[in-house]
Order: structure tokens, then C-alpha cells, then sequence
């Protein structure tokens, strides 16, 4: 039974919430475990350090976004001294022990993840959107394809039906 499942219908982040069918759950956790991921991923962004021990992501998800911040702030600083093989190597890691979760582990974590954003207020939302296009602007261009390779190739591992309804969250300009 998941987190959202226990609660009444009125506090769930959305009426809709607790009677979602089984796929959209999915697709809800398929989008929010790249923002986990994306978020954990900026630890070892463009800097490295001496290839600091992985986070375990439900332990980070305990986190407020305060302490993840400090928390990212350290590895990065770690991983500044680190190789390019010693970055790549945490990089690694760090999607091998996100993909070694099991699907309710990853359901969960990402309703835990949607539920604190949608606490978040809309300008701690929007510096938290800020924080992430500056540090994509100060990825060089081969970071940048590197993480989009990623993004495809998790993508790709998706159902159509999953990738259409994720098209359908995604906000447009």
C-alpha cells in the first residue's frame, strides 16, 4: 500500500490522487524518479571529488530541502578533486542503486518527492527551478549531451502508453 493510498482522498496532493489506476501511478512515479535522480546526479554535476560514498535515496528523500542542499554542497565539494573515471564511476553508482530499488521502493520515493514540492512554496519552486537552469548553463556542452543521452535512454525504457502520459504533464511555453 503506498503513502497516498493510506491517507483520505482530501489530503492527497490532488483529489484524483488515491483513485489513480495502477499505470498512471506508474507514469507519476516515472516522472518524479528523474527529478530524484536529476537531483541526486547534480551531486556529481559537472565537478567531482574524490568519489564520495553514493546516498541512499530513500535516506535522502528523509531529507528536507535544506539538509539535501547542504548535503549536495558537500559532494559536490568532494568531487571536485575527483578524476573524470572517479565522477563517472559515483555517476554509475548512483544509477545502479536508484535502478536496484524495487518499483514500490521507486513509487514511493517519488510520491514522497511530488508531496514535498507541492509543499514547497511557489518562490521556493521557482529558485529551486532557477538553481537548476544555472547550473545546466555552467554544464559544458559534452555534460549537457551526456545528460540528454541519459534522459532518452531512460525515456526509452518506458511504455508508449507511459511516454504519452508523461507528454501530458510536461509544461509548455
Amino acid at each position: 500500500m503506498t503513502p497516498t493510498q493510506n491517507r483520505p482522498k482530501a489530503c492527497s496532493a490532488s483529489g484524483a490522487q488515491a483513485g489513480r489506476s495502477a499505470p498512471a501511478q506508474a507514469v507519476m512515479a516515472s516522472f518524479f524518479l528523474p527529478l530524484i535522480f536529476m537531483g541526486l546526479c547534480v551531486l556529481a554535476g559537472p565537478s567531482a571529488a574524490a568519489a564520495p560514498e553514493v546516498p541512499d535515496p530513500v535516506e535522502w528523500a528523509k531529507l528536507t530541502p535544506q539538509q539535501q542542499a547542504e548535503r549536495r554542497g558537500d559532494i559536490r565539494r568532494q568531487l571536485e578533486t575527483a578524476t573524470p573515471a572517479e565522477r563517472e564511476a559515483f555517476r554509475r553508482a548512483l544509477r545502479e542503486r536508484l535502478e536496484g530499488l524495487s518499483p514500490q521502493e521507486r513509487q514511493a520515493l517519488a510520491g514522497q518527492t511530488r508531496e514535498r514540492w507541492q509543499e514547497l512554496s511557489p518562490e521556493q519552486r521557482q529558485q529551486l527551478a532557477q538553481q537548476r537552469r544555472e547550473q545546466l548553463k555552467a554544464m559544458t556542452p559534452e555534460e549537457r549531451r551526456q545528460l540528454l543521452a541519459q534522459r532518452r535512454a531512460m525515456l526509452e525504457k518506458l511504455s508508449p502508453e507511459e511516454r504519452a502520459a508523461l507528454r501530458e504533464k510536461l509544461p509548455t511555453q
